[in-house]
């Protein structure tokens, strides 16, 4: 498949996409789903020298990754100060000679995703900017406070500014098959965002099996995620390929069979722009060039952006940057 690109189209305009309203909960659906792990790693571990981009072709896809970055710091000791650094970062991730180079107007980051304590500093910091403030939720990571203070503090992030939330499911539910509870729980928390925008977390590698990941993938989009997510960032596995694969495939699913599409956010261990670019190509395989966008993608990362900077300054100068010369703020 042609991965080509240009500079011109690396940053694109957003589009108005009507949200996903959710659907019944119909278990015929959730019982049938499958996953033939073995197929899916053997696909999975082919994926990183199938694909190929080079010179200006790299460098456009890379900008588009960073247009794709949720830039987030997730710290027990964040302070507005780095907040504010971080959303400085975020309206300018990239050095303004290193774009003019490139050929290259004007890009940002796709989110900032902070504590709800940090939404505040986030949203003046970004005000007029159009880039959008997430905040954790629910109890993250674990996702275990008690259920009236869960949709609580989704409500107060909300009304604190923040445009995106980024919601934990209770992993028992997967893991005891309950997925009446899961479909609820996730209802709740869809009617609490409002207007915000719901980040599904699935914290994939504490759900026991890919079936597990496919049934949980279906049933939050059923509730009205406008995301799905693999993982919070903090548990031990985070995103993989095999993962990512069986949640584009039931996502692609979904927008067959109700003609809505779901975003996906893989989060956590995907820190080399080399990963990312693998990471885009299966999006582009998997659900074609519309998932291609800040509105239906993004990765959940603060790292990875550093690593781009370098990979974009050696395509322009032919020489790796120290990394202290792309500092996060």
């Amino acid at each position: 498949m042609d991965l080509s690109t240009s500079t011109e189209t690396a940053h694109l305009p957003q589009i108005a996409e009507a949200r996903n309203p959710g659907t019944e909960l119909d278990l015929d659906i959730v019982a049938i789903q499958r996953a033939n792990t073995s197929a899916i790693e053997r696909r999975a571990a082919t994926l990183p020298g199938r694909r190929s981009v080079k010179k200006a072709y790299q460098a456009a896809w890379l900008l588009r990754a960073i247009s794709c970055i949720d830039l987030t710091t997730l710290a027990g000791d964040d302070t507005e100060e780095r907040v504010r650094r971080l959303c400085a970062k975020a309206r300018q991730p990239v050095r303004a000679d290193m774009l003019d180079a490139l050929g290259m107007g004007p890009i940002t980051t796709g989110a900032v995703c902070v504590y709800h304590d940090m939404v505040p500093a986030a949203v003046e910091a970004l005000q007029d900017t159009g880039i959008p403030v997430a905040a954790v939720s629910t109890g993250f990571p674990a996702g275990l406070s008690p259920f009236p203070l869960r949709l609580a503090e989704i409500e107060e992030s909300v009304k604190a500014g923040a445009t995106e939330i980024d919601i934990v499911i209770s992993r028992r539910h997967v893991l005891s098959g309950n997925w009446q509870a899961l479909y609820d729980e996730m209802r709740a928390f869809r009617a609490a965002c409002g207007a915000a925008h719901v980040k599904a977390i699935l914290a994939t590698g504490e759900l026991g099996s890919l079936r597990n990941v496919a049934r949980a993938s279906q049933v939050c989009m059923m509730a009205g995620a406008d995301f799905i997510k693999t993982s919070t960032g903090k548990e031990s596995v985070n995103a993989t390929l095999p993962v990512t694969l069986v949640m584009l495939r039931a996502i692609r699913d979904y927008h067959l069979r109700t003609g809505y599409r779901v975003g996906y956010k893989p989060a956590g261990g995907i820190s080399k722009a080399k990963d990312a670019l693998v990471y885009l190509a299966l999006i582009k395989d998997e659900l074609g060039d519309r998932w291609l966008r800040p509105d239906l993608f993004r990765f959940g990362a603060s790292s990875l952006l550093g690593d781009i900077e370098r990979q974009l300054e050696h395509h322009i100068t032919g020489a790796y940057s120290a990394a202290h010369r792309h500092a996060m703020g």
